[in-house]
């Protein structure tokens, strides 16, 4: 009888214990790495010139409280020293970003001693990825330049840089820039060459609608675009969102750079209206992006930016009214970190306090790419 009840008793443990481990497992299911799990395959990689946690607050407040950066679910903070700069500036801060080295301010893509450095995109067009950039900024300007182009300094090359480009890989390019392809001192017409190499050739976003498949140049101004204040229609969440169409139809992936180039602008001139217009267009931007990873699993969204610029601050203002009060420390760059946010696939390594050339290192990681010594 005593060994009948104990028997009992150790079956009702047993019972108990499978009862609360099946619970627990029901509730509270093991977290999983998804680093180990699968490769990333696609990146949109924005960048905010210029933007940093004010400026993102400031366009949060005079847009109802609300920017769709505000749903991704990682965020970290990054350090913008360059290799000769407290303050770092453009070229410096996008090499970072495009080639995982530090280098002199000015400076595109090279090291401090004036050597070429392999870029992100120039390394996915030797994994067969599909490239793309979008900006609202002359397409030879220092962030995008960074991305595909070779020089010790950022002054006066444009023209370099378009010849650079034809003979790059990138397979989308809009943005303004279109004399430094056509009108040349070496009387040479780019976008005649582009056109021959298999390029849709335009001058509008719009114009890309009915164009669903192959490679794109939309250079819409000859110079720098203007601003969203002095009257340019809005073309970054579109062109966005058209980049991605023509990309996605490449079986091995793609990475693409949008930058909202004019955040930074509006810094310079410390200008609180400037900035907060072009950050909610580049924040429109990104809600394009997050609609395509919504239905990709495969797609790693970046945001984050290469400075602050004009040490701005919110002094007042009204959530009600959506209205902010600012100031300006300086018209330059500041050396403050700068936000990055990270949402889909493996956004988890995109977490914690990391310098700027970390991103470029984790990009590789999550491409599943050999990672070289720093």
């Amino acid at each position: 009888m005593k060994f009948t009840t104990y028997r009992i008793f150790y079956i009702l443990v047993l019972i108990t214990v499978a009862i609360i481990t099946f619970a627990y497992t029901e509730i509270e299911p093991p977290i999983q790495n998804k680093s180990t799990t699968k490769k990333v395959k696609n990146i949109i990689f924005f960048i905010g010139d210029g933007m940093g946690l004010s400026e993102i607050t400031a366009a949060s407040i005079v847009n109802g409280n609300f920017l769709n950066l505000e749903q991704f679910p990682v965020v970290g903070l990054v350090k913008t020293y360059s290799a000769s700069h407290l303050i770092t500036d453009s070229a410096a801060g996008a090499t970072a970003y495009s080639t995982g080295h530090k280098t002199n301010n000015g400076s595109l893509a090279m090291d401090v001693n004036a050597k070429p450095l392999k870029t992100i995109m120039e390394m996915a067009e030797e994994n067969k990825m599909a490239t793309g950039i979008v900006v609202t900024c002359t397409v030879t300007h220092a962030t995008p330049a960074a991305f595909y182009g070779h020089q010790p300094t950022r002054s006066n090359v444009n023209e370099q840089l378009a010849s650079a480009f034809v003979n790059s890989g990138v397979d989308v390019l809009v943005g303004g820039g279109k004399k430094y392809f056509m009108e040349r001192t070496d009387k040479h017409n780019l976008l005649d060459t582009l056109k021959k190499k298999g390029f849709n050739v335009i001058d509008s976003i719009s114009e890309a609608r009915n164009i669903h498949e192959g490679k794109l140049v939309c250079l819409m101004a000859p110079e720098q675009p203007v601003s969203l204040l002095n009257g340019r229609k809005s073309y970054l969440p579109e062109a966005t969102a058209k980049a991605i169409e023509l990309l996605k139809n490449n079986k091995e992936g793609f990475f693409l750079m949008v930058e909202g180039s004019q955040i930074d602008w509006g810094g310079h001139e410390n200008n609180s209206d400037y900035i907060i217009k072009e950050t909610i267009e580049f924040d429109q931007a990104i809600a394009e992006a997050l609609k395509f990873a919504q239905l990709d699993s495969n797609t790693l969204i970046v945001v984050t930016a290469d400075h602050e610029t004009g040490g701005f601050s919110i002094n007042g203002g009204s959530l009600e009214n959506k209205t902010v009060q600012s100031a300006f420390t300086t018209d330059y760059h500041t050396a403050t970190m700068i936000p990055v946010f990270a949402d889909g696939a493996n956004a988890q390594e995109f977490a914690g306090v990391y310098d700027n050339t970390d991103i470029f290192y984790k990009f590789l990681k999550v491409l599943g790419w050999d990672i070289p010594n720093k």
